[in-house]
C-alpha cells in the first residue's frame, strides 16, 4: 500500500477566507458565530449562525461561471485552488492530469439555490427557472466543478454522508492513492445551507441551539449545551503519494495513516448508545494506522454541542482509549465555526494538521459549566501547547455514518 501525505491545504470558514487565517483565529479562541446577515428573522426562530464573511467568488474563478455555481461549489473551488497553490502544483505541469483525482463531499448541496429557483417557479412559472438549477444544487457538483477548474482527469467522486461527508471523502480519496489509482487527490467537503428552510427543519427537529447569545450558543461538552449552531464553508486537502511528493520537493504537513468508517444501524438522527458505532470507527482507524490507542495525543472531536452527541462521543472515547482517555486532550472547534455539516470534517482535518505543525491544541470555547458525565480534558477556552505526533479527527453523521481519520507528524 502506498503511503499518503498532505502537501496542501485550503479553507473558507466562518473564521476566515483561507486556512491560515481560520487557524490563527481558532488558536486564539475567536468565534465566527454571530447574528445572521442573510436570514429573514420573521420566518425563523433561530438566527445565530456561522456565516462566511466577505467572500468574493470572482477572486478565485470567472465571475460568469461563479453565477452558475451553487455557493457550496464556489467555496469548494476557492478552497481547492488555495490548496493547490499551497502545494505548489499545477495540473499538467508537475503532475499528470490523469493521475489527479477529486473527491469532495457535501451533506446537502445547493439547497439555497433550489429554494430560490423553486420560488421563481411558483411566482413566475417554468420559463423563469434557471437552466443551471440542477447543476447548482446537486451535491456532486462541487467535486465536478473543482475537477473542471483544475483540469484534474482522475477519479471524480462525492461522498454524501451528512455530517461525515468531508471525512468520508478524505478517507475514500486516501484509499485511491494507497491503491496506486492516483498520485494526488484534491479532497474535502463543502456546505452552504444557511437558509430559512434548513433552519426550520433543524429547529423543528430540536437539533439547533435556541440560545440567542452568540457567545453561548455553541458550547460543546458544557452542561448548558442545547444544540448545534449551523455553519458554512469548505475545507480541502491535497493528498499525495509520498514518493511523488518527495520527488518534487513538496512541503509535507503530515501523513494520513488511518481511516475508519462504520454505520450505527440504529436511528436516523440519534447516535447509537454510548457511541457504539463511533467506537468501532475509531478502533478501525487505529487498526488501519497500525498504532495503539496510547499513541494518540489529541482528538478533534465531532463535538456538536448536542446532548446525545457530546455524551456518547465522550463515552466512545473512554471505551476505546480506556485510561489513556484521561491523558489525551479532546476539543471541538465547532465551538468557533459552528457545524459545517458536510464541510465540517474537512475543515477539522485542516485544523488537525495545523495542530501537529504548530504543536497547539485548539480550545473548546464557551465552556463554563462542567457536566459531571463529561470528564475528559476538553481544552476549555484557551489553546494548549503540546508536541503532537498523532492526531485523530471524528465525524458522526445523521443516518448513523461514522468516520475517523488519523494523522501523524511526518519526519
Amino acid at each position: 500500500m502506498k503511503r499518503v501525505v498532505v502537501t496542501g491545504i485550503g479553507a473558507v470558514t466562518p473564521l476566515g477566507n483561507d486556512a491560515f487565517t481560520s487557524w490563527e483565529n481558532a488558536k486564539k479562541g475567536i468565534s465566527g458565530i454571530a447574528e445572521s446577515t442573510r436570514l429573514d428573522k420573521e420566518k425563523v426562530d433561530i438566527s445565530i449562525v456561522g456565516e462566511v464573511k466577505g467572500f468574493e467568488p470572482q477572486n478565485y474563478m470567472d465571475k460568469r461561471e461563479a453565477r452558475r455555481m451553487g455557493r457550496f461549489s464556489q467555496f469548494a473551488v476557492a478552497a481547492s485552488k488555495m490548496a493547490m497553490e499551497d502545494a505548489a502544483v499545477t495540473v499538467g505541469e508537475n503532475v499528470e492530469a490523469e493521475r489527479v483525482g477529486v473527491w469532495i463531499g457535501s451533506g446537502i448541496g445547493g439547497l439555497g439555490e433550489f429554494e430560490e429557483q423553486y420560488q421563481k417557479f411558483l411566482d413566475k412559472g417554468q420559463r423563469r427557472v434557471s437552466p443551471f438549477t440542477i447543476p447548482m444544487f446537486i451535491p456532486d457538483m462541487a467535486s465536478g466543478r473543482v475537477s473542471i477548474e483544475l483540469g484534474a482527469k482522475g477519479v471524480n467522486n462525492c461522498s454524501v454522508t451528512a455530517c461525515a461527508s468531508g471525512s468520508n471523502s478524505i478517507g475514500d480519496a486516501f484509499r485511491v492513492i494507497q491503491q496506486n489509482k492516483a498520485d494526488m487527490m484534491v479532497t474535502g467537503g463543502a456546505e452552504a445551507c444557511i437558509t430559512e428552510m434548513t433552519i426550520a427543519g433543524f429547529s423543528n427537529m430540536t437539533a439547533l441551539s435556541k440560545n440567542s447569545n452568540p457567545n453561548q450558543a455553541s458550547r460543546p461538552f458544557d452542561k448548558g449545551r442545547d444544540g448545534f449552531v449551523l455553519g458554512e464553508g469548505s475545507g480541502v486537502l491535497v493528498l499525495e503519494e509520498l514518493e511523488h511528493a518527495k520527488a518534487r520537493g513538496a512541503k509535507i504537513y503530515g501523513e494520513l495513516i488511518g481511516y475508519g468508517a462504520t454505520g450505527d444501524a440504529y436511528h436516523i438522527t440519534t447516535p447509537a448508545p454510548d457511541g457504539e458505532g463511533a467506537q468501532r470507527s475509531m478502533n478501525e482507524a487505529l487498526e488501519d494506522a497500525n498504532i495503539s490507542s496510547n499513541e494518540v495525543d489529541y482528538i478533534n472531536a465531532h463535538g456538536t454541542s448536542t446532548a446525545y452527541n457530546d455524551l456518547y462521543e465522550t463515552n466512545a472515547i473512554k471505551a476505546v482509549f480506556q485510561e489513556h482517555a484521561y491523558k489525551l486532550a479532546v476539543s471541538s472547534t465547532k465551538s468557533m465555526t459552528g457545524h459545517l455539516l458536510g464541510g465540517a470534517g474537512a475543515v477539522e482535518a485542516v485544523f488537525s494538521l495545523l495542530a501537529i505543525r504548530d504543536s497547539v491544541m485548539p480550545p473548546t470555547i464557551n465552556y463554563e459549566t462542567p457536566d459531571e458525565e463529561l470528564d475528559l480534558d476538553y481544552v476549555p477556552n484557551v489553546a494548549k501547547e503540546k508536541k503532537l505526533d498523532i492526531v485523530m479527527s471524528n465525524s458522526l453523521g445523521f443516518g448513523g455514518h461514522n468516520a475517523t481519520l488519523v494523522f501523524r507528524k511526518y519526519i
